[in-house]
């Protein structure tokens, strides 16, 4: 393939495809929470982003790293898991602190860690730990379409950041071509087309809202304050 540049051969066209995605799918999880947590740090505000879309989406990424551990899978093989459960947990710290809820935030950070522990420890049978990790594209289905939601009812995407939803757009891509390779058409496969389309939908609606962005969150946080007050 890169000797002879023989781009029909099929055999290794389909090994840098599978490559090319597996780098897609670790940035998508890597690198994509830390625009949104860049963006609400210098905007000074988290109008738009959907709390109960984040926890799912932590939940989500937490069970698959637990399940890795238990299974005593090596470090380089889930350690991107580990890396994005603490920037999806510190954006949900930063959600409630600019929502006027800094001691909701700090309790939830101590009853998360307190999860996670408790989940990784034997004290956990390994079949609650399989369920949670087969339930775990469902948690990020449901995820997206609460933001998804969200986004609809306030006519904007506020402070959601559209580097981010491209990132996770591109890792649901290459989860879906992974997937095809390895297991066909199977209903794994299928969840990932659905994951895939909710994150297509919130991406549709970044570019849609993008003029009312700024107009829209701005009256959203004026009424956050009075119902705070």
């Amino acid at each position: 393939f890169f000797f002879y540049f023989n781009f029909m051969h099929v055999p290794c066209l389909k090994i840098v495809l599978r490559k090319t995605m597996g780098i897609l799918i670790l940035v998508g999880i890597v690198i994509a929470p830390l625009p949104q947590i860049w963006k609400v740090l210098w905007s000074g505000s988290s109008n738009g982003l959907c709390l109960t879309s984040i926890f799912l989406e932590l939940l989500a990424i937490s069970t698959h790293a637990a399940f890795c551990y238990t299974q005593n899978f090596p470090i380089g093989a889930w350690g991107e898991s580990l890396f994005a459960l603490i920037q999806i947990a510190v954006l949900t710290l930063l959600v409630q602190h600019y929502r006027g809820k800094p001691i909701k935030g700090i309790y939830f950070l101590a009853v998360y860690c307190g999860f996670m522990f408790l989940l990784a420890s034997p004290l956990t049978p390994v079949s609650v730990v399989w369920t949670l990790y087969e339930w775990n594209v469902l948690l990020v289905i449901a995820g997206r379409f609460f933001q998804a939601g969200s986004n609809f009812r306030w006519g904007h995407t506020g402070q959601l950041s559209a580097l981010s939803v491209f990132l996770n757009f591109l890792g649901s891509l290459g989860r879906i071509f992974s997937s095809l390779q390895d297991t066909g058409l199977s209903l794994l496969t299928q969840m990932y087309v659905v994951a895939c389309c909710c994150s297509g939908v919130i991406l549709a609606q970044v570019l849609m809202y993008w003029n009312k962005c700024v107009t829209n969150s701005q009256k959203e946080g004026q009424e956050e304050k009075d119902k705070a007050e």
